[in-house]
């Protein structure tokens, strides 16, 4: 059976904050923003490029439990060009970590950020990626 990870709730306080932050200083696209049940709103928020979303939710339950605002760290974002990503995210007004890289090997240069509620996000560097998606391009080849 074939499963796809297409979408992640992330706790936030403020909805509208964090689809600002989010759409305005980070470019994610905004796909879905709507009332689902009376007193329940979710917003669903895409990287661009990306085959996964994240979603702010409301009034919603979540049967195996709610998190925290600001508890969730490593959620990772993969482009090509660390710097042409730094150069963005700073002229948007992200507070963004100066590129640290752990290794020569392609993929091994990360950079941090947090949204509005101290949720942590890790943008990696792989160069590849500008010509093949990333589940090819951490394959090793043949």
């Amino acid at each position: 059976m074939e499963m796809t990870l297409e979408v992640i709730p992330l706790p936030v306080s403020d909805i509208d904050r964090a689809k600002s932050f989010y759409v305005d200083k980070v470019g994610f696209h905004c796909d879905v923003d709507r009332e689902v049940m009376p007193g329940s709103r979710i917003v669903q928020l895409t990287p661009p490029g990306s085959g996964c979303s994240v979603v702010l939710a409301a009034g919603v339950p979540i049967p195996t439990g709610t998190p925290t605002p600001g508890t969730y760290h490593g959620l990772q974002l993969v482009v090509s060009d660390i710097k042409a990503a730094r150069e963005e995210l700073t002229g948007r007004g992200v507070e963004v970590s100066e590129p640290v890289q752990f290794g020569t090997d392609d993929g091994g240069t990360f950079m941090y950020f947090s949204d509005p509620d101290g949720n942590g996000w890790s943008v990696q560097e792989y160069r590849r990626r500008a010509t093949v998606p990333l589940r090819d391009a951490i394959t090793p080849a043949p």
